[in-house]
């Protein structure tokens, strides 16, 4: 057998290798994602979940004080108009927001001025310089709000979560407030805003969440199992985060260790024994009550963000929250802590569209003779082709929902694009992990925003 004749062949091997490796692994992840799908469409068929309407009294005073959190490290071209817009849209007298950032951030903290002059607005500077982590951040937020509690004689009702890029709808904060009656966390959809200039990049944003958190977040909701928080518009009791901070055996609920803190307290609510809720209303004109952000443009970002979120709820979520006995709970945290997986099976998947149309043309030629497929792989074959074409169909429909059906045609054709951010982020949080187990620290890798939606043309 000549050199070339040997290389064939260990091609042919590594082929079949990896056709069977993803062919198995695509197939139990499809069979993860019907049973969502399919609870889902049971639950929309007979009624058990809608999409609500707004109530008429959507800016009905507060029901105690709301403290918002916003946390900012190189917010200067966001931070100003998400403050000034926020205290337009939410008008309510029992409104504080909590806007920090650090000492070496003059920058952010100039724009956290300029839309200073409601008595409701805090601006807190850090005394450390940034970035360190969000949570680090939303901690000193959390000393700011009890300082003046004990100075002004209040307590606060409800911890509510925000980022410096997010955009709030008008009937957010009563819903939220409203939500907190029945229960201890309460988390309201996310809607990336389609944007022109990154139809691909930023635009798998808007399938992904339009999915997520029009399906996956609703189907969670209703089985009463843990839910996740966003880590904006999401709101916390104030008993609920004293209950975290009380079993972290620290005066800080959140983990400044922790790469996704919020995730981490939405879970937490649960294991401490409190109630979650999704809420997902539109409004009078038929609009989503959801915070709409700008997701990165680029793809050195978004692969960037990816990592942030991946390293922290597969990997720092299995170290710190471990696996849950019950049942549901399990499936769950399996499907939060999956990406990884995913990432490699992708990769190897990807790997076989180099291979496969090299040994094909040997095969053309007469200088490579490829070994039958066996049947189960046949059979694993067929039906992750018709679980692909299912998976289209839903991404695509749930896409044209929210957006336009301009955009739930896009949303099949970014499916590859998303797998390419999901393999180069799987690899870049993998690496992360590892090295933070090395050195025992987390570092803030932190998405620098660049326009606020307020100020830009929002369908």
């Amino acid at each position: 057998m000549t050199p070339f004749d040997a290389a064939l062949e260990w091609l042919g091997r590594a082929e079949h290798e990896l056709l069977l490796f993803a062919a198995i692994w695509f197939a139990v992840g499809s069979l993860d994602e019907l049973g969502v799908d399919l609870l889902w469409m049971w639950l929309r068929l007979t009624g058990r979940v809608q999409t609500g309407k707004v109530p008429a009294d959507s800016q009905r005073p507060l029901r105690g004080v709301a403290a918002v959190l916003v946390p900012a490290w190189q917010e200067a071209a966001v931070v100003g108009a998400m403050l000034t817009y926020t205290l337009k849209s939410w008008p309510q007298a029992d409104l504080r927001i909590y806007a920090g950032c650090y000492c070496n951030d003059p920058a952010t903290l100039g724009a956290m001025m300029a839309a200073a002059g409601d008595p409701r607005l805090r601006i807190v500077v850090l005394d450390r310089a940034g970035p360190t982590t969000k949570a680090d951040c939303l901690n000193r937020l959390y000393a700011a709000l009890i300082e003046d509690e004990t100075r002004g004689g209040f307590r606060a009702r409800s911890i509510i979560l925000h980022d410096a890029e997010d955009m709030v709808h008008p009937a957010a904060l009563a819903l939220l407030d409203r939500g907190l009656d029945e229960a201890d966390f309460v988390q309201l959809p996310v809607r990336p805003e389609p944007q022109s200039g990154s139809r691909w990049v930023a635009g798998h944003y808007c399938d992904e969440f339009a999915e997520s958190h029009g399906k996956a977040m609703v189907v969670r909701d209703w089985l009463g199992v843990g839910l996740p928080a966003a880590g904006v518009g999401c709101a916390f009791s104030r008993a609920s985060v004293e209950a975290i901070a009380q079993r972290r055996g620290s005066p800080e609920p959140f983990a400044a260790e922790c790469l996704t803190e919020d995730y981490e307290c939405g879970l937490l609510v649960g294991q401490i024994g409190g109630a979650a809720k999704f809420v997902r209303m539109r409004d009078a004109s038929g609009q989503l009550v959801a915070t709409r952000e700008f997701f990165p443009a680029g793809l050195g970002p978004s692969v960037r963000q990816k990592t942030r979120w991946m390293h922290g709820i597969a990997f720092q979520g299995w170290d710190r929250l471990g696996w849950d006995a019950h049942p549901l709970e399990m499936w769950m945290r399996l499907r939060d802590r999956r990406a990884p997986l995913n990432a490699i099976v992708l990769a190897a998947a990807y790997l076989l569209l180099i291979i496969s149309p090299l040994l094909f043309v040997a095969s053309q030629l007469g200088v490579y003779h490829p070994r039958p497929i066996d049947p189960l792989l046949r059979l694993l074959l067929v039906g992750n082709f018709i679980a692909l074409a299912w998976r289209c169909l839903f991404r695509a429909v749930f896409t044209a929902r929210e957006y336009t059906l301009g955009e739930g045609i896009m949303a099949v054709l970014r499916m590859p694009l998303a797998n390419v951010i999901a393999i180069m982020a799987g690899r870049r949080a993998i690496l992360a992990y590892l090295a933070s187990l090395y050195s025992g620290r987390v570092r803030w890798d932190h998405t620098i925003h660049v326009s606020h939606p307020a100020l830009a043309s929002v369908r």
